[in-house]
C-alpha cells in the first residue's frame, strides 16, 4: 500500500510503502501526487519510505514505476529512498548517474536526515 507522507514541505512529495504495493496504488496515490507537484513546481523532489521489501511490489507496480520515471525523466531534482535493504540503498545512490537530478539512499534510521536532504537547496 502507498500513502502520502504529510510531514514534508510543499515542494516535496513523500510516499510511504507498506505491505503489498500494486499498480492500483501507483494509479491512485503516486501518479496524482507527482503530477500535482510537477504542475506546481516544474520539478520533482521525492522521498520514498520503504517500510516493506521491494519483493512486495507487483509487476504492474514496477512497470508503472519505470513509466513514471521515464515520463518525468528531466523533472527529477532530488530523490531520497529510505529503506533497510542495503542493495536498494546502494542502487539509489548510483541512480544519480542516470537521472539529471540527485538520488540518494538512506537507512530507515536516517529518515530525518533523508527528509532534510530531499527538502534542501534546489539544484
Amino acid at each position: 500500500m502507498l500513502s502520502i507522507m504529510t510531514d514534508l514541505p510543499p515542494h516535496v512529495v513523500g510516499i510511504r510503502a507498506t505491505g503489498a504495493v500494486t499498480k492500483q496504488d501507483f494509479d491512485d496515490v503516486l501518479k496524482p501526487a507527482l503530477e500535482s507537484l510537477h504542475k506546481r513546481t516544474g520539478k520533482l523532489n521525492y522521498l520514498l519510505l520503504l517500510e516493506t521489501t521491494v519483493s512486495n511490489f507487483t509487476i504492474g507496480a514496477w512497470i508503472d514505476d519505470i513509466v513514471m520515471g521515464l515520463k518525468h525523466f528531466t523533472h527529477w531534482n532530488r530523490i531520497a529512498v529510505v529503506t533497510n535493504e542495503k542493495l536498494v540503498e546502494k542502487f539509489s545512490d548510483a541512480f544519480t548517474f542516470i537521472v539529471p537530478g540527485e538520488s540518494k539512499g538512506f537507512n530507515l534510521s536516517e529518515l530525518a536526515k533523508a527528509k532534510e536532504w530531499v527538502s534542501g537547496h534546489e539544484k
